[in-house]
């Protein structure tokens, strides 16, 4: 059976070089972000806000035409991991 990812770590990669890292609770709240926040405005260079619901009190902006790339990292806090001796 198939385990259900905990989380998701989104892993924004900006134009200059830098990367950000958003986790969101869901592969549906990410996509809903996506799809209605940033798809829409892909070529603005006007900020659109970036939902961090892990850190209370912090906020990000980023301007959409700057984002060259996305990549998503399931995280199961229930993991063990093992190393090889």
């Amino acid at each position: 059976m198939a385990r259900k990812p905990d989380e998701y770590l989104v892993h924004i990669l900006l134009s200059g070089g830098h990367r950000e890292e958003v986790r969101f609770p869901s592969i549906q709240d990410f996509q809903k972000w996506y799809s209605g926040e940033l798809v829409p405005k892909a070529d603005s260079k006007d900020f659109i806000s970036v939902p961090i619901k892990t850190m209370q009190g912090e906020y990000m902006v980023i301007r959409p035409s700057q984002v060259v790339g996305i990549r998503i990292e399931p995280v199961f806090f229930g993991s063990v991991d093992r190393e090889e001796v």
